[in-house]
């Protein structure tokens, strides 16, 4: 659940934080260097905030994989969840993180990231209150 002491390691490329219980307080040291974050099964359900930091700490990221968090729709895991919403998801990370060659277990594709350009703003998932 802590991520202490991570900021000594300032060189690091990849970073697996895979079954970890991390939650949306995650918050990375900047890791300039860092280009595969693997974020899979763990307890992130905000989105936004999370794409956000992520912007600032790790300019150099092109593989995110948030598989297994409520933040990511997959139908494999909910059944209130379809192909459409994890559609919606992958164009407003993209809008989002615009280095990104990968999100998931997808490459991310030209006519994807052009649609992300064009609609990924408004692709933001709001959960009623």
């Amino acid at each position: 659940r802590s991520l202490e002491g991570l900021e000594t390691f300032s060189g690091l490329e990849e970073l697996i934080l895979d079954n970890n219980l991390l939650r949306n307080d995650l918050r990375l040291p900047r890791l300039p260097h860092l280009h595969t974050l693997m974020l899979n099964k763990n307890q992130i359900t905000e989105l936004e905030s999370l794409l956000d930091h992520l912007v600032e700490v790790v300019p150099s990221l092109e593989y995110l994989s948030l598989l297994g968090n409520t933040a990511c729709p997959n139908e494999l895991v909910c059944k209130d969840k379809d192909e459409g919403d994890y559609q919606r998801y992958r164009y407003f990370v993209l809008h989002k993180l615009t280095n990104l060659k990968f999100l998931d277990s997808r490459k991310v594709g030209r006519s994807e990231r052009e649609e992300a350009i064009l609609r990924g703003a408004f692709m933001k998932v709001v959960k009623p209150v």
